[in-house]
């Protein structure tokens, strides 16, 4: 509403915050299932314990304290605790003294777990404090020049630091290097002398004290001379520490700020970086102070460097900010090294240091400006946030305090409940409590803050009631509960624990026959124990938590919590549902007032009196859902103040919601609201008037002005007409009737507008006007952008428009009619053949077919919409073209109406409209070309050119069209333009997403409104207002569907009913996005029934009476549904049958009896299938089961037969009624009832439900009931249980199963990425490997970052709650920003962790910038079209290389990049594959060996590359390995189908063509098989077809193409009747079904024979509508015997690794793969490759390419049938900085990953391979991979080492360096 929404008060804000934070919260009391009053109260903040006795209250224990309340426990008895807060000491700032202070200086804080507090903090820090300034720096022999620069500067560092500080000191330290090989020259004559005039080496030495007097300062640096080391990183680390903690030595003072200037030009040596390991110095560096009293550090050569984290710890506690002053060698190493220390600079030195003060001058004004607040000695079981005075949340380096004034910061601390998946009560006391110093970063002082959380006991249970009758003397009463002694059991210890069975009546409540109400279990005592208490709750769980009232289908309107079937509302809310808010703050207007006067507010909402405008939620005029101010005021303004308009009349003019102003002048147009004008259409006149917020704050009406005379008018007859006498009766004007349009582009609904044209005159005869349109007028000829021509041969899109001579019908509108669908196919038809002409013309595409309103008498008429693909220089031609059909009326066979016809590009259009005699008016359908790049306002200029048919002359020639782009701080949008539910659903949820462009509140209205659903009927309309607050993206609006009526049910003629959703009014500077409405489809029709096995394995002995195999089926039970079933690889049968599910049926058994068939009964496996199902059914995932049937009498013998009676021996009978219910993710209590006995106890069995029963593990307990914990979350787990006594164990239960409970579930799969546009990505995941229940919703969090990975934005989420749509399609991004994007998933336990990868769109497809030269990204050409090249990117999280590599490194757990680590483990049960390749050298064979459960096998794979021409053929067998080579010869270039920008192509050939046999010879003259045929996807649903020319000893005439569904269907025919075109584009395809398409060739002798080949195109479909695609989702090519799509992994910039997966159904048996390699646009030499082996995935690592060169590889199978089609893939390597890769330095990496894998398994894998081998290079490099995996888990652990060689002299010295982090 623009301005109008500017006058918001702090009321909406109130509201914004009521709206966001009053979700119920997390109730982690009663989920922590506390067994004591201690654990309950540690539970976390907000917990309460009730003590009442346990006969007078039957509600949970431990619950939030309102919940307690409600169920009934009384006051005097809830146990609570409270923590504390007290400020130990408190002086005020005193601004007198000039010293860093804070206020206060000590505070105590007590926390409960989960709880926050809050403290502001004053700060103040002097103009010039004190200043303790240290140099430290670097005396190598390089740095000579420096140290002469700095001895002539001490007049000038006295005055900056007189600048700097009135009070301060100066001190100066130097040091070099260990005295130590092979950092230091040891030869005598090098020790003492290293360089000419220079000192013996040393680590460090102390020289000048800090000091006051600079002139002691200059005179002592005057006697410093220069020493020198031998390795370029220098010893600084050491000094450093040194430096810091010899505090007294140095002279560091307290209260002042202290600087330490590191200077040097070269790297630095830190711990354990390989240097002391050849030196042997091993020790770490101990942290104390080492100075003698000459300040030389006297311990260097007995102790390590000190680390990163050490220096950033010591400095920090010490108060010591680094400066590193360095020069442009090692700039980069410090920059890097920065970033780990909470604040330091960085400064560019010049080559001799002649710039080092003012390096030092900027560094301190840097410091003062980003300065920080910090928490050092923080533990990790407390969490700080710091505010500004403004609230909002301060990040690193924002808070400005200005010196000499007092600031405020707020500290949130925060005591976290968990900590790495502990509770905090259950960790060391010690890391539960701490004193934390809190302070900016550059102060020496700050506040002592001594927090400790608090795990408190109860009083109660120290002194329980020992024997309490109340516990029948059977136990203590502890708390209100009875805690029994051993052997007995109940809630009054009144039952014994020997076993007697449950008193079942005991279970039951008075008004139902089954125990626990059905939902629990009855235990002993008669206790019931619910099977969900999530779910039930009650003394018999009666009471469901689902059942209570909801409010727009959400349980207590999601503001509350159902107990004892009622809500219990949070604070603020109220109703019987909850559904109320208690505060009138959701009723305020802008101006702060209830519903504005003109409704009163009910249960939170205004209820508006009837006005007959379109109201907000506030009873407010909503202007925006009328396209503004102007146009939602002008009705009523003509009414008032002229009588005209369309609420002329008095009861409509009535209803308007302010009266008008008559005024003689208006105010100035920045001086109110808005300024209006518009032309009344009764006397064609202009008039003015302006809207403004009332200046009275109690009027709710607008205050509108009219200026009293009207402005000029549009009279063409007498203004524009020029006519003399003798011809004024023929005269006639044609004009635009407006002079300019101002549009707003978040209002536009169209991409064009219909601009009226008008005539005057005698209406007598036609006129036919021709126009045109420009964009981008306003631009001018220097414009940058105007200045930049495009390219005439680029193929754009031309919207063409027609006007057929045929009437319009309601179902050309519906794509799959079939009047639409002939009509459509007419057009392509006849307008190919016209447009075949242009040169370079594709065919058209995306034919529509409308109306065209104001047309005059044609208006009935259809008006066709087209779009011809052509290049751009051929615009005037197709103008031309088109005008002339038109003209004739004629296109082709096809009739148009002559006189209308529009043909646009992307920046100009022209046409021509027509006015039919006794016609005064016609629009002309003006087009708007809204782009993304457009100017913020821009300015289109539509002109009358002239009149080529009819005698009017021109009026009015032009008309300028304004769109203004607002800058939106939020885009709202629907996530899809139509949602389908059935109306079973109940509730239809309609998310509306939001995204963030600046961060804030916001709100936008929404409102349904009828189609042919109808409110009332089919469902409840909905309106109202969305808030967000910060950081919101998505809210739900739930619409309740309503169940049919019985007349309505009865009805045979159903229409399909629909409503449509609005978004209107965004407010706070928002806009709408690309769907601002969706279309909701109800369908009556229930979901199909699936129908499927229960179990995937069912186990049976041969004493098995019967075979029982259940079948289950869910959803839409109330319907009978069948199945098929039948068996298969049975011994002995062979059978079939239906299985009939009656309504309401959920579960049937196939009986099969195996003594009814001949022959004895034998061991053996077989399967069943279902198959054919009822049309209202579907079969799952479990369509076949198998049967295992096992040897009866052996498994009596091992105690698994579970007897009825005891056996002679006197072995236990088996326990009986064993239950299994899930207590937790990871635990199990299974619950039995003892035999008849004594036993001694019970052993447990229990297994994964799978794997064998002799791999269980087995528990012994004493009671009949076992907790099963560590378990596998969302897992099926299979137990037996048998009691033992003396004789030995008795006989087994049958197995019980059961599934533990979901926990959170995993990251997601690896992201990737779709680029667009550099705006605009295509983000998809993989679902979690480890799902850990079923995943609901997916989150997605993307932040702009800068090259350091820090934030420079705000990160922007948007939930997913299709867990089916793993795919984000993001918009409007920031060009060439580089962002991180997150996602994680969602599960009904909660959140689990992110999965992050970093990306740059705009530098794609080159690499992300975060990406150094080697890119590890993996990149798939697999979609890609004629309009755009598309790249998938896989990319993990993207860590910065050590110092001075290029190469990166990756982490990942599922594999590693930097030579593409790929892991697959199947274990017992399966197969074991695994693919490894680590390989960059042109040679290497990778060898594994596995033992898993059903044995041992081996798997060697060989690669080796052969380059040129020529080959032979071999097979040789060797050593019991299969070799197979094939060296293929070079083939003849390929004519006619290569296209670079086709990046997804399979070819398909056969051998014969490659090697053909010359005696099998066709008739001469007849042409040959086409030798290829390559598919070449462009889109979902659209291919192009090329094949090569076949050998044919006379000229081809043609070729035709046929295709047709492989399942059957039309067989289509293509006649390609110019033999130069050996291509096709074929759109009509549908997604994800195979296609037969053969191709032959034409000569005058006849055709020849068909090549053939079946291609499918795989795309993501809408799951309700298969044939139709998702737009923007990926697509490839596949054909059950091509290789997999290929993937290109850049290893350096002239290598790389090419990778594909196994053909899924290939011709014959693998025997390897033949691949080449060739420059796409020619030159060098076609390369081949033979690769042996069959694994599921194949690699080939491809040397001696070249940079920034066009690759085309293509892969093919051989296998035992011949060759299969070959895969295409087109990749270039590109350069990004262009430098060597000999800038490799030293660099060691260890990458160790452990995986859990069942026991039994032993692998162990060598691989060793040289990287780098080329004789440029100076350093060698080699990377050693080591796999070992024994007893269940599995090691890797990878070791690069390397080798750097330098020659100094006649002397060679090697290093070898082995680093392991």
């Amino acid at each position: 509403m623009g301005r109008w929404t500017l006058h918001l008060s702090v009321g909406i804000a109130l509201l914004a915050v009521l709206l966001t934070c009053s979700y119920a919260e997390e109730n982690y009391c009663f989920a922590s299932r506390a067994s004591s009053c201690s654990e309950c109260l540690q539970a976390g903040v907000g917990c309460a314990y009730c003590s009442e006795e346990v006969r007078t209250y039957n509600g949970p224990r431990c619950d939030l304290h309102k919940n307690i309340i409600v169920h009934g426990c009384q006051a005097a008895s809830i146990i609570t605790v409270k923590s504390s807060q007290e400020i130990l000491k408190n002086e005020r700032i005193n601004m007198n003294l000039q010293k860093s202070q804070v206020s206060p200086q000590s505070t105590m804080m007590t926390f409960l777990p989960g709880e926050e507090k809050n403290m502001t903090v004053e700060v103040f820090a002097p103009e010039k404090g004190p200043l303790d300034l240290y140099i430290l720096m670097d005396f190598s022999n390089s740095m000579e020049d420096d140290l002469d620069n700095l001895k002539k500067m001490g007049n000038e560092l006295a005055s900056l630091v007189g600048r700097l500080s009135n009070d301060y000191t100066i001190g100066f330290g130097e040091f070099v290097d260990k005295v130590i090989e092979p950092q230091t020259d040891m030869r005598p004559n090098k020790l003492e002398q290293p360089w000419p005039n220079s000192d013996p080496p040393f680590a460090f030495k102390n020289v000048i004290k800090l000091t006051s007097n600079v002139n002691e300062f200059t005179q002592k640096l005057q006697k410093e001379r220069i020493s020198g080391n031998l390795d370029a990183p220098e010893g600084g680390f050491d000094a450093i520490l040194q430096a810091a903690v010899c505090g007294d030595k140095i002279g560091w003072r307290q209260g002042s700020t202290h600087l330490l200037v590191f200077s040097t030009e070269s790297a630095f040596h830190y711990e354990a970086d390989g240097a002391n390991v050849l030196a042997g110095v091993l020790p770490r560096n101990d942290e104390q102070c080492h100075l003698n009293e000459n300040g030389s550090y006297t311990e260097a050569t007995k102790q390590d460097y000190p680390s990163i984290p050490t220096l950033v710890r010591l400095l920090g506690k010490n108060n010591i900010i680094p400066i590193f002053a360095v020069t442009d060698h090692s700039y980069t190493y410090y920059q890097k090294l920065k970033e780990y220390f909470p604040i330091a600079e960085v400064g560019l030195l010049q080559e001799d240091s002649s710039n080092i003060l003012q390096v030092m001058e900027t560094a301190f004004t840097n410091i003062r400006a980003k300065m920080s607040i910090r928490a050092e000695d923080r533990p990790k079981a407390f969490e700080a946030k710091f505010f500004k005075e403004s609230g909002q949340i301060a990040q690193y380096g924002e808070f400005n305090f200005q010196p000499g004034k007092i600031g405020k910061f707020m500290m949130r601390l925060k005591a976290q409940r968990m900590v790495d998946e502990n509770h905090v009560c259950k960790m060391n006391p010690n890391e539960n409590k701490a004193v934390m110093r809190v302070k900016p970063t550059t102060f020496s002082t700050g506040v002592m803050v001594n927090a400790s959380i608090l795990c408190p006991t109860c009083d109660c249970e120290k002194s329980p009631i020992r024997n309490a009758p109340r516990c029948n003397g059977k136990g203590d009463l502890v708390c209100g509960k009875c805690r029994c002694h051993s052997g007995w059991v109940g809630p009054f210890c009144n039952c014994s624990g020997s076993g007697s069975a449950a008193d079942i009546n005991q279970c039951k409540a008075k008004e139902t026959d089954e125990p626990c109400s059905g939902r629990g279990e009855c235990q002993e005592c008669g206790t019931c124990m619910c099977y969900n208490p999530n779910h039930f709750e009650g003394r018999y769980c009666e009471y469901d938590k689902t059942q209570c009232q909801r409010h727009a289908g959400f349980l207590c309107n999601d503001r509350g919590s159902c107990v004892k079937g009622q809500c219990a509302c949070t604070e603020g809310w109220t109703g019987n549902a909850c559904e109320c808010p208690t505060s009138n703050q959701t009723c305020l207007d802008s101006k702060g007032g209830i519903c504005n006067g003109r409704g009163k507010c009910v249960c939170g909402r205004c209820e508006c009196s009837d006005s007959g405008m379109e109201m907000t939620s506030a009873c407010e005029p909503n202007f925006q859902a009328q396209l503004g101010v102007c146009e939602g005021t002008r009705s009523c303004v003509q009414c008032q103040a002229w009588k005209t308009g369309e609420m002329k009349e008095t009861e409509k003019c009535d209803k308007c919601l302010f009266k008008v102003i008559m005024v003689d002048e208006l105010k100035k147009k920045e001086e109110v609201y808005e300024s209006c004008s518009f032309r009344d259409e009764d006397d064609d006149c202009t008039y003015h008037y302006t809207v403004d917020n009332p200046k009275d704050s109690v009027k709710k009406d607008l205050e509108v002005q009219v200026l009293k005379k009207k402005g000029e008018c549009l009279y063409f007859t007498s203004a524009l007409c020029s006519c003399d006498n003798s011809s004024r009766g023929l005269c006639r004007m044609v004009g635009f009737k407006e002079d300019e349009y101002l549009l707003r582009q978040s209002l536009l609904t169209s991409d064009h507008l219909d601009t009226p044209m008008v005539r005057t005159g005698p209406p007598k005869g036609t006129d036919v006007v021709r126009w045109k349109v420009t964009d981008n007028v306003h631009r001018g000829p220097n414009h940058s952008q105007a200045l930049i021509k495009p390219n005439p041969k680029e193929t754009i899109p031309f919207p063409i428009s027609l006007r057929l001579n045929r009437l319009f019908s309601e179902s050309l509108t519906h794509p799959d009619s079939r009047e639409g669908d002939q009509l459509r196919k007419e057009v392509a038809d006849n307008l190919n053949e016209l447009y075949k002409q242009i040169p370079g013309a594709q065919k058209v595409q995306k034919t529509s077919f409308r109306m065209q309103r104001n047309a005059g008498k044609r208006q009935d008429y259809t008006i066709m919409d087209t779009v011809l693909s052509a290049p751009r220089s051929s615009y005037p031609d197709i103008v031309k073209l088109t005008e002339k059909n038109v003209q004739s009326g004629n296109f082709h066979d096809l009739k148009v109406v002559p006189g209308y016809y529009t043909v646009a590009t992307d920046r100009e259009a022209a046409g021509a409209v027509e006015f039919q005699e006794g016609v005064e008016s016609v629009d002309v359908h003006v087009p708007l070309f809204v782009k993304d790049e457009d100017d913020d306002k821009k300015q289109l200029q539509v002109e009358a050119v002239d009149v080529p048919l009819g005698i009017a002359e021109i009026g009015k020639r032009l008309v300028n069209i304004t769109i203004i782009k607002e800058h939106a701080t939020s885009i709202f949008s629907f996530l899809q333009p139509s949602y389908t539910y059935s109306r079973k659903d109940g509730v239809a949820n309609i998310p509306v997403s939001r995204e963030i462009i600046e961060d804030g509140r916001t709100q936008v209205t929404y409102r349904s409104r009828d189609l042919t659903a109808k409110d009332k009927k089919d469902y409840l309309t909905v309106e109202g207002d969305l808030t967000y607050g910060p950081g919101e993206t998505q809210k739900i609006v739930p619409v309740r569907l309503l169940e049919l009526s019985e007349k309505d049910g009865l009805l045979e003629d159903k229409q399909v009913k629909q409503f449509v959703m609005d978004l209107s009014n965004p407010r706070q500077s928002a806009k709408l996005g690309r769907y601002p409405r969706t279309t909701v489809t109800i369908t009556d029709l229930p979901e199909p029934s699936v129908m499927m096995f229960k179990k995937g394995t069912q186990n049976f002995t041969t004493t098995d009476p019967t075979y029982t195999i259940p079948v289950v089926r869910t959803r839409s039970p109330e319907t009978p549904a069948t199945v098929k079933w039948r068996t298969k690889k049975a011994q002995r049968f062979e059978l079939s049958g239906p299985l009939k599910f009656a309504p309401g049926e959920t579960e049937k058994n196939i009986v099969i009896d195996p003594k009814a068939y001949p022959g004895p009964i034998q061991p053996e496996t077989f399967q069943l299938e279902l198959f054919d199902p009822s049309t209202n059914a579907s079969i799952g995932d479990r369509k076949t089961t198998v049967v295992n049937v096992t040897d009866g009498a052996q498994m009596a013998q091992k105690g698994f037969i579970n007897r009825k009676a005891a056996s002679p021996g006197g072995h236990l009978l088996s326990p009986e009624n064993p239950k299994a219910v899930a207590t937790g993710p990871k635990s199990i209590r299974l619950n039995w009832e003892p035999p008849p006995g004594n036993p001694m106890g019970y052993k447990v069995k229990y297994w994964i439900y799978g794997d064998p029963e002799k791999d269980a593990q087995v528990v012994d307990v004493k009671t009949p009931h076992a907790d099963l914990t560590n378990l596998y979350p969302y897992c099926d787990y299979e137990m037996r249980v048998c009691a033992y006594n003396s004789m030995g164990d008795g006989y087994n239960t049958d197995v019980v199963t059961c599934q533990t409970l979901e926990d959170v579930p995993g990251e997601p799969g690896r992201l990737a990425f779709n680029v667009i546009s550099p705006t605009v990505t295509q983000l998809s995941w993989a679902e979690p490997a480890e799902t850990n229940g079923n995943i609901t919703a997916y989150e997605v969090i993307y932040t702009p970052i800068d090259d350091d990975m820090k934030p420079v934005g705000p990160a922007k989420k948007v939930k997913i709650d299709n867990p089916k749509k793993r795919m984000l399609l993001i918009e409007n991004l920031q060009n060439a920003q580089t962002y991180q994007y997150k996602v994680r998933a969602k599960n009904s336990v909660g959140w689990g962790p992110f999965r992050d990868a970093t990306i740059n769109l705009a530098s794609q497809p080159a690499r992300p910038l975060s990406i150094p030269i080697i890119p590890d990204v993996p990149i798939v050409d697999a979609e890609a079209g004629d309009e755009y090249d598309g790249y998938l990117m896989y990319s993990n999280e993207v860590l910065k290389s050590p110092v001075g590599s290029k190469t990166p490194s990756v982490s990942g757990d599922d594999y590693m990049m930097n030579g593409k680590w790929e892991q697959n483990f199947l274990f017992p049960g399966g197969s074991g594959t695994r693919n490894l390749s680590a390989s960059s050298s042109p040679m290497s064979t990778l060898s594994s060996n596995y033992r898993g459960a059903g044995g041992s096998f081996t798997t060697e794979t060989t690669t080796t590359y052969l380059s040129g021409p020529g080959g032979s053929r071999r097979q040789d067998v060797i050593g019991g390995v299969h070799t197979s080579d094939v060296i293929l010869r070079k083939r003849s270039e390929n004519r006619g189908y290569m296209e670079e920008n086709i990046r997804d192509s399979i070819v398909m050939g056969d051998l014969s063509s490659k090697f053909p046999d010359l005696d099998a010879r066709l008739a001469p003259g007849i042409p040959d098989t086409p030798s290829r045929l390559v598919f070449s996807a462009l889109g979902p649903t659209a291919l192009k077809v090329s094949w090569q020319e076949p050998h044919c000893e006379k000229d081809i005439l043609s070729y035709c193409v046929l295709y047709q569904l492989l399942n059957g269907g039309e067989m289509k025919r293509i006649n390609v009747t110019n033999p130069a075109e050996n291509s096709v584009i074929i759109q009509d395809l549908l997604p994800n079904h195979s296609y037969l398409f053969k191709v032959k060739a034409q000569s005058q002798e006849g055709w020849g024979p068909e090549r053939e080949g079946v291609i499918t195109i795989e795309s993501a479909v809408d799951p309700k509508s298969p044939l139709n695609p998702v737009p923007g989702s990926p697509f490839t090519l596949s054909t059950p015997s091509a290789p997999g799509p290929l993937v290109f992994t850049a290893l350096s910039p002239d290598s790389l690794q090419l990778s594909w997966e196994k053909p899924r159904q290939p011709n014959g048996e693998i025997l390897g793969y033949v691949v080449t390699c060739e420059q796409l646009h020619g030159g060098g030499d076609m390369r081949s490759f033979q690769v042996n082996g069959d694994g599921a995935e194949t690699s080939l690592t491809v040397p001696n390419l070249t940079e920034n060169m066009p690759y085309k590889f293509k892969v093919q199978a051989r296998t035992t049938q011949g060759f299969g089609p070959e895969r295409e893939g087109i990749i270039t390597i590109e350069s990004q900085d262009g430098s060597a890769l000999s800038q490799h330095s030293s660099q060691s990496m260890t990458r160790r990953e452990v995986f859990h894998m069942p026991t039994e398994v032993s692998t162990r894998t060598n691989i060793s391979h040289t990287m780098l081998d080329d004789p440029f290079f100076s350093d060698g490099m080699m990377m050693t991979t080591q796999h070992t995996e024994t007893s269940g888990m599995v090691t890797r652990q990878i070791t690069k080492e390397v080798v750097q060689r330098g020659v100094m002299g006649a002397t060679t010295v090697t290093k070898k360096m082995f680093y392991e982090s």
